[in-house]
């Protein structure tokens, strides 16, 4: 069972960058999906969440209308688009997965039953 974060790398500022979270050993399909994000000397932050049929899809303020997560179940594949992009996001991106996170928790690392390895975003001109 694994997720594999891609797709990071530097970007200018009011670039934009997709990011990819493949699965393997198991379906997608099953699991609700969110991103995270964590910069030097700062905790795990919740970007982004997309529940099993897309219908759901929350976005942390500061990400709100730059950001856009979407999910191909057919081809097991989390993504992220980030577009207008800022040094302040500027993080190791993580992709995690859960069957039981509830939506008043959306933010809490302990719900998530599995994680990609991260994929680094560095916003700099």
């Amino acid at each position: 069972v694994q997720l594999q974060a891609s797709g990071g790398g530097l970007v200018q500022p009011g670039g934009s960058l997709r990011l990819s979270c493949a699965a393997s050993g198991f379906s997608l399909s099953n699991y609700d999906m969110s991103w995270f994000r964590e910069a030097p000397g700062k905790g795990r932050e919740w970007v982004s969440f997309i529940n099993v049929y897309g219908g759901y899809t929350p976005y942390a303020d500061s990400v709100n209308g730059r950001f856009t997560i979407s999910r191909d179940n057919a081809k097991n594949v989390l993504y992220l688009q980030m577009n207008s992009l800022k040094p302040e996001d500027t993080a190791v991106y993580y992709c995690a997965a859960s069957q039981r996170v509830i939506t008043s928790a959306l933010a809490t690392t302990s719900m998530y039953d599995y994680w990609g390895q991260g994929t680094q975003v560095t916003v700099s001109s």
